[in-house]
C-alpha cells in the first residue's frame, strides 16, 4: 500500500491568523496589507508569473493553501530583479520566502527549441517579454537573501523540481549542479508542493529550524554527510554496486512488483543480488527493503565528465519516483551532498477537493486593469479533473514533477467548479473549454493491485503494453461527462486535453461518448512518429492503436451525423530518429495528404529521459554500460533543420535542403515529379506559391488510406541498408498510443491548470497536422 501521511492536508491546527479570514486577493503591496489590517506577512511568495488567482496557477494554489492554514500570505509577482528593493516591498516575512520561476521554466519561456530568443510571454500582462530573468529561481533567491539574509528561502515549481540533481542544461550545453547550490536556498520542494510545504510552514511557525527538517517527503536539501540511521548503496560505478550497507540492487528489479516489469527491464544477473538486513522499527515492525535506504549517485564531477555515468545516474533517478517504494538519493557536489527524500504522498480525493474548493477569485489581480494575460485567457473556463500521468513518455516531465499515480477529484467537486465558473468568470458564455488534465482520459484510473502500485518501478504502466494491473474502465469519466452536460446553463463541454488513445480503445463506450458529445470538429492526438527507432526511445507505441482509434472516431462521428477530424502531432529531431526515419515519416504524411502548418523540434528539457539520450547518445531506458549501443541523435543545427524541413515537405522553401539531405543518405530516387517522390527536381515550379502552405488535409475516408508505405531503402552511399533505425530498447511498440496534449501536458507546457502547488513550465513539444488553433 502507498503510505498514509501522519496528518491529512486540512487537519493541522490552524495558525492564529485564521481569524482574519481569506483575502479577496492575496496582497501584492503594503497598501493592500494595510486594507487587510496586516502589520506583516508570515510567508511571501515570489513568482515569475503575473498573479492570477486561479487554480491553474501554482502560486495561487500555494498561496490559498497556506492561507487556509491560517497564515498571512503575500505575493511578489514579476519583481524587478536588478536590485533587492522589489523583494522588500512587503517587508520581512515572519517565516520564509517561497520562490518559483512560475508555471513555466524560465529558460523554455525565453528560448525556442533552436535556442532563439522568444518575443512574448503568455504569463505576463499584454504578452510582454522580458519581465522575468533567465534562471529566475536562482536570481530571485539571491535577491531574497540580499534583502533578508536570515530568512529561509524554499524553492518550488517546475524549474526547481527538474533541477534538483546535477542535470544537463541544453542552453549552456553542459551539465550544471543542483539548483540548490547555485541558488543557495535552504530547501527545495519538488512536485506538487501542498503536503510538504504545509508541514514545513507549521513546523517553522512552532519555532522549528529549517536546517533540521530532514524527514519531510518531497524535499531536497544540502548536507555534509549522510543522515544518521540510514543505510546506503554506492552506485557511482557501472559495475556491481559496491557495498556501503546491505540493501537490494539499486535497479530495483527485485521489488518491481508489477506484472509486466520483466518485459521492460533487463533483469540483473543473479549474482548481483544483495542480502537485505532487516532492522526492527517502532513496535516490532520490520523495515521494508527501501525504507531508511539511500542510493549514492555518481558525483557531479563524474557525471559532468562521463556521459555514460550521466545516463546511468538518470536511470537510477527515474527508477526512484514511486512514493510507495522510492529510496532517498544522495549526490556529491564538491565537499557537500544534495539529499533528495522520497516523493510526497499523493493527495487523496477529499484533499484534492479541498485544494480546488479554496476561495479563488478566478480572475487576474485588479492591478492589471484589464490587460490581457494570454495564459489566463486560455484556461479561464477549463477545469482540471486530476493530476499525474502513468504514460511515461520519455520527452515529458510529468512523472518527475507530478508522479505516475493519478490523483482525482470527486465528481461533486468538479461540478461545483463549473458552477463557480458560471458565477465568477466575466463574460462566461456557457462553454467549458476543457474538462481534462495532463491526459484527458486517466480520471480515476489506478492500479488495481495496491501491492503492485506501492512497489512498481516501471517507467510506464502502458508501455510496451498496458499492464494487467491497470484499470481501463472509463465509467467514472463517462458519468462525469454526462453529469457536467446536464448542468443548467452549460451549452457545450469540450475535451481539449490530449487523449491517450491506446487506453481509450480499451473502452469503446468512452470513445463514443467523447466523439459524439465533446469534440468541437477537431480532436488532438499524438502518434509523435511512425518509425520503431524513435518510438522506442519515446516509449510510444506503434501506429496500430492509432488506426483502431481512427476507425472508432470515424464510425462514431458518422453515427452522430458529424463531420470531424483527427489532428495528429509529431516531433521532429527526437533522439532515436535517423534521417531515414524522418524521410519515412514524411512519406507517410504525403501519402495520407497531411500538410503540417507548424513544426516543433525536440526540446531537451532538464531531467527528461529523452534529454538524457539526447545528451549522452545512450539509451538510459535500459541498463547502461560503456558498450551500450549508440542511439542516433540529431544534434547539429543543419540536421535538426533537415528533420524539421522533412515534416514540411510541401513548403517550397524547404526543397533545396530536402534534396541535399536525400542525396546525402542515398535516397535521391525520392526527388522527382511522381506521386511516390517526396519533392520535385530542381527547376520545377510549384503549381501554387504563397506565403503559407496549403491547409492540412485531415479527412480520410477509409483505413486503407492510412497504411504505411513500404519502408524506403537508401540507394547508393550514405544510408544503412534497412532504411530505418532498429528499436533502441524498451521493447517493440505494441500498437498503443499516447496523447497529444493541451498545452501544459508535455515536457514543460503552457498553462493547463494540470499542475498545482508547484507550478509547471515549458512550451509544448510536437508538431500538428491540422487547421485548428496554433501550437508553438
Amino acid at each position: 500500500m502507498i503510505p498514509t501521511p501522519e496528518t491529512k492536508l486540512f487537519d493541522y491546527p490552524k495558525f492564529w491568523a485564521e481569524c482574519l479570514g481569506p483575502a479577496p486577493f492575496l496582497p501584492t503591496t503594503r497598501a493592500e496589507m494595510d486594507l487587510l489590517g496586516w502589520d506583516s506577512c508570515d510567508i511571501i511568495l515570489v513568482t515569475g508569473d503575473a498573479y492570477v488567482d486561479h487554480p491553474s496557477f501554482g502560486m495561487a494554489v500555494i498561496g490559498r493553501m497556506l492561507e487556509s492554514q491560517g497564515f498571512r500570505v503575500g505575493i511578489i509577482d514579476q519583481p524587478d530583479w536588478q536590485s533587492k528593493n522589489a523583494f522588500m516591498a512587503l517587508g520581512k516575512p515572519n517565516l520564509f520566502f517561497g520562490v518559483t520561476a512560475g508555471n513555466m521554466d524560465s529558460m523554455i519561456n525565453h528560448y525556442t527549441a533552436d535556442r532563439r530568443l522568444r518575443h512574448d510571454d503568455a504569463y505576463t500582462p499584454d504578452n510582454v517579454h522580458g519581465l522575468r530573468p533567465d534562471r529566475a529561481t536562482v536570481v530571485y533567491t539571491q535577491r531574497c537573501k540580499e534583502a533578508y539574509k536570515e530568512v529561509p528561502v524554499i524553492l518550488g515549481g517546475i524549474e526547481a523540481s527538474l533541477r534538483r540533481i546535477a542535470h544537463y542544461d541544453y542552453w549552456s550545453d553542459k551539465v550544471r549542479r543542483s539548483v540548490l547550490f547555485d541558488a543557495k536556498a535552504d530547501m527545495l520542494i519538488f512536485g506538487n508542493a501542498e503536503r510538504p510545504l504545509v508541514e514545513v510552514a507549521h513546523r517553522l511557525s512552532q519555532g522549528g529550524d529549517i536546517k533540521a527538517m530532514h524527514d519531510i517527503r518531497g524535499t531536497a536539501f544540502l548536507l555534509r554527510e549522510a543522515l544518521p540511521g540510514w543505510n546506503g548503496v554506492d552506485s557511482r560505478t557501472l559495475d556491481t554496486p559496491g557495498k556501503i550497507d546491505p540493501i537490494p540492487n539499486p535497479y530495483g528489479a527485485d521489488d518491481m512488483g508489477c506484472e509486466l516489469g520483466s518485459k521492460f527491464e533487463d533483469a540483473p544477473a543473479q549474482q548481483d543480488a544483495k542480502p537485505v538486513v532487516m532492522q526492527p522499527a517502532g513496535a516490532g515492525r520490520k523495515l521494508k527493503p527501501w525504507e531508511k535506504q539511500y542510493i549514492l549517485l555518481p558525483d557531479y564531477d563524474q557525471v559532468r565528465a562521463d556521459k555514460v555515468l550521466y545516463a546511468h545516474t538518470s536511470r537510477l533517478f527515474h527508477l526512484e519516483t514511486n512514493p510507495g517504494c522510492a529510496r532517498a538519493l544522495m549526490q556529491r557536489h564538491g565537499d557537500r551532498y544534495v539529499w533528495i527524500n522520497p516523493p510526497a504522498i499523493p493527495l487523496e480525493t477529499d484533499e484534492m477537493d479541498g485544494v480546488f474548493a479554496l476561495p479563488y477569485a478566478r480572475v487576474p489581480h485588479p492591478k492589471y486593469d484589464g490587460k490581457k494575460i494570454p495564459a489566463y485567457d486560455m484556461i479561464k473556463t477549463s477545469i482540471n479533473i486530476m493530476r499525474g500521468c502513468f504514460g511515461g513518455c520519455s520527452f515529458c516531465s510529468i512523472t518527475e514533477h507530478e508522479g505516475r499515480i493519478i490523483q482525482s477529484r470527486s465528481q461533486e467537486s468538479i461540478l461545483d467548479e463549473i458552477e463557480q465558473i458560471k458565477e465568477k468568470v466575466p463574460g462566461f458564455t456557457g462553454v467549458i473549454s476543457d474538462l481534462g488534465g495532463p491526459t484527458a482520459n486517466m480520471y480515476k484510473l489506478r492500479c488495481k493491485s495496491p501491492k503492485a502500485e506501492a512497489t512498481c518501478r516501471r517507467l510506464s504502466c502502458i508501455y510496451p503494453d498496458i499492464c494487467g494491473h491497470m484499470d481501463t474502465d472509463h465509467t467514472p469519466t463517462i458519468d462525469l461527462y454526462r453529469a457536467a452536460r446536464a448542468i443548467p446553463g452549460i451549452k457545450r463541454i469540450f475535451v481539449a486535453s490530449g487523449v491517450r488513445y491506446d487506453l481509450a480503445v480499451e473502452d469503446p463506450r468512452y470513445v463514443k461518448e467523447l466523439v459524439q458529445h465533446h469534440v468541437g470538429g477537431y480532436l488532438k492526438i499524438a502518434p509523435e512518429h511512425t518509425e520503431e527507432g524513435p518510438l522506442s526511445i519515446m516509449m510510444k507505441p506503434g501506429m496500430g492503436s492509432y488506426y483502431r482509434f481512427k476507425e472508432m472516431f470515424d464510425r462514431f462521428s458518422k453515427e452522430a451525423g458529424k463531420e470531424q477530424y483527427l489532428i495528429p502531432y509529431f516531433i521532429s529531431a527526437h533522439p532515436g530518429a535517423s534521417d531515414e526515419d524522418m524521410v519515412n515519416l514524411a512519406m507517410w504524411l504525403k501519402k495520407n495528404k497531411f500538410r503540417l502548418d507548424q513544426v516543433q523540434n525536440f526540446y531537451p528539457s532538464p531531467l527528461a529521459n529523452a534529454t538524457t539520450v539526447w545528451h549522452t547518445g545512450k539509451n538510459s531506458l535500459r541498463k547502461v554500460t560503456h558498450d551500450s549501443e549508440d542511439v542516433p541523435v540529431a544534434k547539429g543545427g543543419r540536421q535538426r533543420r533537415l528533420h524539421k524541413a522533412l515534416l514540411r515537405y510541401h513548403d517550397t522553401d524547404n526543397w533545396p535542403l530536402i534534396r541535399e539531405g536525400l542525396r546525402n543518405i542515398g535516397m535521391a530516387h525520392l526527388i522527382g515529379p511522381g506521386p511516390d517522390c517526396l519533392v520535385p527536381p530542381e527547376g520545377r515550379r510549384p503549381a501554387h506559391r504563397g506565403g503559407r502552405s496549403q491547409p492540412a488535409l485531415t479527412k480520410h475516408t477509409g483505413q486503407d488510406q492510412f497504411k504505411l508505405p513500404g519502408k524506403i531503402k537508401p540507394k547508393g552511399k550514405g544510408g544503412d541498408s534497412g532504411g530505418k533505425a532498429k528499436p533502441q530498447g524498451g521493447g517493440k511498440p505494441q500498437g498503443s498510443g499516447k496523447p497529444g496534449g493541451k498545452p501544459g501536458t508535455r515536457a514543460s507546457g503552457k498553462p493547463s491548470g494540470k499542475s498545482q502547488g508547484a507550478g509547471r513550465g515549458g512550451k509544448p513539444q510536437g508538431t500538428a497536422a491540422r487547421k485548428g488553433p496554433k501550437r508553438k
